[in-house]
């Protein structure tokens, strides 16, 4: 699963690299693998995410597509989601105040 995981991040990053403006501003993190599951956020300057998603979504539709057929491969269903860096400040704010009152 490992070899599978690094296929897929140093494709997202080609991908990823080759659409947008702002390079410098971009992230790729995976999430905590499960059996047979993989989960990638891509966080991105603002204007580049709707660059990345294209119109109607087909961009990143197509992006989702290529990397769960290479997954399929090795039984793996993949996660992608698409955000900017300001929703990403707020989901983290957002999980730091959740864990506070936990």
């Amino acid at each position: 699963m490992q070899e599978a995981t690094a296929q897929i991040r140093d494709f997202l990053q080609f991908i990823a690299l080759s659409f947008i403006e702002h390079p410098d501003q971009a992230q790729l993190r995976v999430g905590q693998p499960e059996e047979g599951h993989l989960s990638f956020r891509l966080i991105l300057a603002h204007e580049d995410v709707a660059q990345l998603i294209g119109r109607n979504g087909f961009t990143a539709s197509a992006i989702r597509n290529v990397v769960n057929s290479v997954a399929a491969r090795d039984n793996i269903k993949v996660t992608l989601r698409i955000h900017s860096v300001e929703e990403e400040q707020q989901r983290m704010a957002e999980l730091e105040a959740k864990e506070m009152i936990e």
